[in-house]
């Protein structure tokens, strides 16, 4: 293995003169606003440009969370692409009539699904309190509140605690079945951690912090598996649990391997199990309220995903797991590879067990070897087990800068503390 400091290198060079010159110029629609995300293997164009409130808002919070990791010449060209894209969420995403963002818009701005659902809230959230803390646009700001408040009046569920879900443009529940009025999930709620931490650290305000420390206590008390360290994945609005189905307006159900789930079953995801270790310890910090419990949850989740969800011969995470017996399915995607390696190191930091490191270090060599394609400066989206690419496009209505450019920079400030 390579020292700390040169996979700091390593990362740095990959995010500075890879990761954000590849959006950077292409991401900002000069015709319409907002972004462009859906690029192929040789960095093109293609599909439809639809533009999804997850995506739009995730490249807001790239572009303004990123800038301390860019070259000096990009840097205020990155200000500008992010205050455009947070003006476009609020001129064109917001539904001045209901209240809450739009799901789906076309490329031309006309609205294709004005469906509120909590994922996309929660990510326009956390996409203008970062745009906040960069710029200190406090209309950005009132935004971010806005749709704080509206979650707390529409989407809580005051009967059995933690938040609706799938939900249309009235604020009324979607149909149960795929469109699963009638589920709740860990993926979800875990984004509201992620949104409320940085809206938290944004406005300093009590109720931000109550309704953080709110979601953190949920996710433990109903879903995880806190002595074995995986979560679950699907429950129902009581939360007893689901096998799992795929979702209508979620990215499982849109993935471009147009997968179908003939036999719902009780998964785990190894990359959401990691990622949620580090987005808690990160919610606790800034709540100044990490204990010796929290902290053990943060490493079973992390042994757990060694245990089951991460190949010893290639490196890297499975996608999907059968609660705490075998992997379910071998291919490897970018996202849970890109936020493990987040994990592992952030675990490394907290134990100092090299066995963390050593995995933070084979994911890496994995995803620089396999997953990214260094002659166009982004991931690949999806491979098979030993990288072989499977979906080579580089951006789609899903993926922008947030996974491969969050986990970079996140692993940097990690090694610049690592001896």
């Amino acid at each position: 293995m390579k020292t700390a400091a040169e996979y700091r290198d390593d990362l740095s060079n990959i995010l500075c003169n890879k990761i954000i010159p590849f959006w950077l110029e292409r991401a900002v629609d000069t015709t319409y606003g907002g972004y462009l995300t859906s690029f192929n293997e040789t960095g093109e164009l293609f599909g439809s440009l639809e533009k999804n409130i997850v995506t739009q808002s995730r490249m807001v919070w790239g572009f303004s969370n990123l800038i301390p990791f860019a070259r000096e010449k990009d840097k205020t060209n990155m200000k500008k692409a992010a205050s455009q894209g947070a003006r476009f969420l609020i001129d064109c995403f917001w539904d001045t009539e209901f209240g809450g963002f739009y799901w789906l818009l076309n490329r031309d701005t006309t609205v294709k699904d004005p469906a509120k659902l909590t994922y996309g809230q929660s990510f326009a959230i956390y996409a203008l309190s970062e745009y906040y803390l960069m710029s200190k646009d406090t209309q950005a700001l009132e935004y971010a509140k806005k749709g704080f408040d509206c979650l707390q009046k529409y989407a809580t569920d005051t009967l059995h605690g933690g938040y609706f879900e799938n939900i249309e443009r009235d604020w009324s529940l979607s149909p149960s079945g795929n469109y699963a009025g009638d589920r709740k999930s860990l993926d979800i709620h875990m984004h509201l951690l992620e949104a409320y931490t940085t809206l938290y650290a944004a406005t300093g305000e009590h109720i931000h912090a109550r309704k953080l420390r709110e979601v953190y206590d949920l996710i433990i008390r109903y879903m995880v598996n806190k002595e074995k360290g995986y979560g679950y994945n699907q429950f129902d609005l009581d939360f007893n649990k689901l096998p799992a189905i795929n979702i209508q307006r979620t990215w499982n159900a849109e993935r471009e391997s147009g997968e179908k789930i003939d036999n719902p079953t009780d998964t785990t995801s190894y990359g959401h199990n990691v990622e949620l270790s580090w987005l808690a310890d990160l919610a606790l910090k800034t709540l100044n309220e990490r204990s010796i419990t929290d902290t053990d949850l943060m490493r079973k989740l992390l042994d757990h995903a060694l245990e089951y969800g991460y190949d010893y011969e290639f490196g890297g995470v499975y996608r999907d797991g059968i609660a705490d017996t075998k992997a379910l399915i071998y291919d490897k995607e970018w996202w849970q590879n890109f936020e493990a390696m987040t994990g592992f190191l952030n675990g490394y930091i907290l134990f100092g067990d090299k066995k963390y490191f050593k995995a933070f270090a084979n994911t890496w060599e994995f995803i620089t070897t396999y997953f990214l394609n260094h002659e166009q400066g982004e991931s690949r989206q999806l491979l098979k087990r030993s990288g072989q690419p499977l979906i080579s496009n580089l951006g789609n209505a899903w993926k922008g800068i947030y996974h491969t450019g969050r986990a970079l920079a996140e692993c940097i400030k990690r090694l610049n503390c690592c001896k």
